[in-house]
């Protein structure tokens, strides 16, 4: 009874905490609702040109030969006043893009463009410290901030500079929107997942005065901001996240604009997605550790606001929990039907399945807000809401190692997401270049889990005196699924 016991107390607590942060959902989603969307803030006049501030836009890029030259046409079309704009490329490749992005801004610099081409001979610090390193020659008050694979609109910078009238105001950060939502089943559950991110964790956050993060990319800060916050750090995989706290923790305020959107590529590949999903978790998990007491430790935080952060520090621990109970899910069936003085324990826990409500519930708002009401989007949403569970727990390995690196403080290089330049189901990314050969030995085990997973599913017909016990059915065959979807794909891109 000794394993047992042990089974149940972990698979207690993790159930446990995935409860907590349903319920912190569930809070953020009262925020979203209650947020007034229109205020009257205070914003600088744009027409008049005392008041335009000048504006350095970054773009640190790697090695992106299938996007660059859009980028950096999309870039030339932004609509602002030339006299008081710059352009950084902040180049660290080491391929043929150096000489073909050289030739193209030596183009777009004859257009009267101040544009800048500012390389590296290695990579210290990777993305923070190709950031850091243009900051140091950056003429503008206000540093905005792409990634290579977004696409802002001309009018970008008129519908965001203007909020920082507020000089307590330290960042600007817009919603990402997605070029190729449809292309595929992966980039359409890629797409869900952000879209609640961008819409009820950064609102409901932002509401209420807690804790958010510049995403990266697509937003803007002022430069006073990052020094005072102690500039990029390389020291974590989300140099974003970690900047974004430490400002934050530093009294500066963050403003996140829900109706300006900046189109995006999401990775059309599952290895290009694997790579984003394990930096953007470990990052998380490497955050937590570097931010947890000086979150705890600050007197300029309500408590409420602490407890926010942590749990938004630990998103990504969500994955670690997930797993843990996903193993132990078939055991505790056995257990369930092996000892029948436990019964009552198993009808309290079984409360829990309200996580998995609360969840629903959520994610529908989120859906609701971007495709409408009515029945059919509505049976369109529970399709979805169950592929995007499934295939979310499918990568819970995957993002369980990252998790736990990130929490033991295992480093590691900065692996940057492959860009492909892809819309359609004609583009092809067969060829690139950048993409992976080898495959995971992570693979193999998400096959393997396939399989045990099945093995649950079996085993609800074989327990119990009554026929089985198909409470665990449903959760089994969707995992199933999930490690099954990430298994194939993954076996199918090295093909």
């Amino acid at each position: 009874m000794i394993i047992e016991s042990i089974i149940i107390v972990i698979y207690t607590i993790a159930i446990l905490l995935i409860f907590m942060y349903a319920l912190a959902q569930l809070n953020l989603l009262f925020n979203y609702i209650s947020a007034k969307r229109e205020k009257n803030e205070p914003k600088l006049d744009l027409s008049n040109p005392k008041e335009v501030p000048y504006v350095t836009i970054q773009l640190p890029v790697y090695n992106e030969m299938y996007v660059m030259e859009r980028l950096l046409d999309n870039i030339a079309k932004i609509d602002y006043p030339k006299d008081k704009l710059e352009i950084q490329v902040l180049d660290d490749s080491t391929d043929e893009t150096v000489k073909s992005t050289a030739a193209h801004i030596e183009k777009l610099q004859q257009t009267g463009l101040d544009i800048q081409h500012i390389t590296r001979t290695n990579r210290v610090g990777f993305k923070a410290g190709a950031l850091k390193e243009g900051l140091k020659k950056a003429k503008g008050e206000f540093i905005a901030i792409f990634d290579s694979d977004f696409l802002p609109k001309p009018d970008w910078l008129k519908r965001t500079v203007p909020y920082f009238k507020d000089e307590k105001i330290g960042v600007v950060q817009t919603r990402w929107g997605h070029i190729n939502r449809n292309y595929s089943l992966l980039t359409r559950i890629q797409a869900f997942a952000l879209d609640a991110h961008f819409t009820l964790e950064q609102v409901g956050r932002n509401s209420k005065g807690h804790f958010i993060n510049f995403n990266g990319t697509a937003g803007i800060w002022r430069k006073t901001c990052i020094i005072d916050a102690g500039n990029w750090e390389g020291d974590t995989l989300t140099e974003d996240l970690d900047l974004s706290y430490r400002a934050q923790l530093k009294n500066w305020k963050f403003k996140y604009l829900e109706d300006v959107e900046t189109p995006a590529e999401l990775p059309v590949v599952i290895s290009a997605a694997r790579s984003q999903q394990f930096r953007w978790n470990k990052g998380g998990a490497e955050n937590f550790r570097k931010m947890l007491w000086r979150v705890l430790k600050s007197n300029n935080i309500s408590a409420k606001t602490k407890i926010h952060g942590l749990l938004h520090l630990l998103n990504s621990t969500m994955f670690l929990n997930i797993f843990i109970v996903a193993i132990l899910s078939i055991p505790m069936l056995y257990i369930k039907n092996e000892y029948a003085h436990l019964k009552q324990y198993f009808l309290v826990m079984s409360f829990f399945v309200l996580s998995t409500v609360i969840f629903f519930i959520c994610y529908w708002i989120m859906y609701r807000n971007i495709y409408g009401k009515g029945i059919k989007n509505f049976m369109g949403y529970i399709g979805m809401f169950f592929m995007f569970f499934s295939i979310a727990m499918g990568f819970s390995l995957h993002n369980s190692i990252a998790v736990l690196e990130g929490h033991i403080g295992k480093k590691s290089a900065f692996v940057r997401t492959p860009k492909f330049n892809i819309s359609n189901l004609k583009d092809s990314w067969k060829n690139n270049k950048y993409i992976r050969k080898k495959l995971s030995a992570n693979v193999i085990f998400e096959g393997a889990l396939m399989i045990y997973f099945g093995f649950g599913m079996y085993s609800a017909f074989i327990v119990g005196d009554q026929g089985g016990d198909f409470g665990l059915f449903p959760f089994h065959a969707m995992l199933c699924a999930g490690f099954g979807y990430v298994f194939f794909k993954s076996i199918a891109s090295k093909v």
